[in-house]
């Protein structure tokens, strides 16, 4: 019988997503993410330095002009497609 703390393969860190690009953190180090439940890694995400950080907030900084002329009915429709932007592709 297999302990379900112990998992054979363990996804690729998740990358942080800054000014629309997936870039990896620049520390090299990473998080497992842990099921609550089961105590199974379900993941790993990429623990962020202090540039990793710093080149996100300058990104919403500039972004934010933009953000804030958008319409808030668009703003809305952006953000309710977020989690469907997330699910797995189906295979």
């Amino acid at each position: 019988m297999t302990d379900p703390k112990i998992t054979t393969s363990v996804p690729p860190a998740i990358e942080n997503h800054v000014a629309n690009a997936a870039l990896a953190v620049t520390s090299g180090r990473t998080q497992d993410v842990f099921n609550p439940a089961t105590g199974a890694i379900t993941g790993r995400v990429g623990l962020s330095s202090r540039a990793d950080v710093d080149a996100a907030v300058t990104a919403a900084h500039q972004a934010f002009p933009g953000w804030a002329d958008t319409p808030p009915i668009r703003r809305a429709r952006i953000l309710k497609s977020i989690p469907r932007a997330l699910e797995p592709a189906p295979r």
